[in-house]
């Protein structure tokens, strides 16, 4: 074959795959990236990478897991906010950036009620936990121990702002209770100074805090989910004690930079929800205690809107307020 006959083949070939449509190079050609604004090693860097392992054959060029920390996870929300819309670069994210971040801080690179909803991967309730040094044998009784000491008992949290210091905050509203707030950097060093009894509540994620129940190194009163939780079964949820509207659900959702077309959006949802539907899937995300999700971008945006508006309201009530 000449090479004006290649040439001429190159083309026709070009061409037929150009009117294939774009979503064939976008598949095929080209790489998804999660950008995970938290560090490595968590719920939240966790339950993206084995995602990925599962949709990376719709991905020539591969599915990458970026972990880009810092600021609440408002580094990572502005790179993909900034990012160029074709469904490729998405965040992986719990509420922080996507819902409570814009409530918190006076001043944002980038405006949270505009990303475009992909799915919720998954939902994890969180849970009251308290110090074995405290004078109290359940719920009823941790009440009216606070009621009786006020601003006497110490609350930890990840740090302000965040996930467990807002559970606090509700916690607190819905009680007419008031405990000392000490912030940590994070999970770990919040829970080393619970076991020790240095501090004496804290709201934590189910995962990290129930191994240190079952070996009675703390103990949980109660889970801030709709329903028990597979991992601690026999722990009665808030509503169950006569506490209804204490959910606080900490939820891992995908969203998309603004301007990325509904088509783009569906497509990714679809392969997550298939990559989702797998058993070994699901029992992973089991083991992370969260429930596996899968929503459609309607119900997940429905749903981030929801979560937005409560916690706003929680937010002003406490008057937290971040620079």
């Amino acid at each position: 074959m000449n090479p004006t006959s290649i040439r001429r083949r190159t083309v026709i070939q070009g061409a037929a795959l150009t009117l294939m449509g774009g979503s064939v190079w976008a598949q095929s050609g080209n790489t998804l990236r999660f950008i995970v604004p938290f560090p490595a090693g968590g719920t939240a860097d966790i339950l993206p990478r084995i995602v990925a392992e599962k949709i990376r054959a719709h991905y020539a060029g591969g599915v990458v897991v970026d972990n880009r920390p810092g600021a609440g996870g408002n580094i990572g929300a502005e790179r993909v906010f900034r990012s160029e819309p074709d469904g490729l670069t998405v965040l992986a994210s719990p509420p922080g950036p996507i819902a409570v971040n814009h409530h918190l801080y006076s001043k944002l690179s980038f405006d949270p009620t505009q990303w475009v909803p992909v799915t919720v991967l998954a939902t994890a309730p969180n849970i009251l936990g308290v110090s074995n040094k405290l004078p109290v044998k359940n719920l009823q009784e941790l009440i009216a121990y606070l009621k009786a000491n006020p601003g006497k008992v110490s609350v930890a949290s990840q740090g302000n702002g965040s996930t467990s210091h807002l559970t606090a905050a509700l916690f607190m509203q819905l009680t007419g209770t008031e405990m000392i707030h000490i912030p940590y950097r994070g999970t770990a060093p919040a829970l080393v100074d619970l076991i020790a009894g240095n501090v004496d509540v804290f709201f934590d994620n189910i995962s990290s805090s129930a191994p240190h129940h079952n070996s009675n190194s703390i103990r949980i009163f109660a889970v801030a989910g709709e329903k028990r939780s597979k991992i601690l079964p026999d722990i009665p949820t808030f509503a169950e004690q006569g506490l209804p509207n204490m959910q606080a659900v900490t939820f891992f959702s995908v969203v998309a930079p603004p301007g990325t077309p509904a088509a783009a959006a569906a497509r990714l949802q679809s392969q997550i929800a298939e990559a989702l539907s797998s058993p070994e899937v699901r029992q992973r995300f089991e083991e992370q205690g969260t429930e596996p999700a899968g929503w459609s971008p309607e119900r997940t945006g429905q749903f981030i809107r929801a979560e937005s508006e409560k916690w706003k309201k929680v937010i002003q009530t406490a008057k937290v307020t971040l620079e």
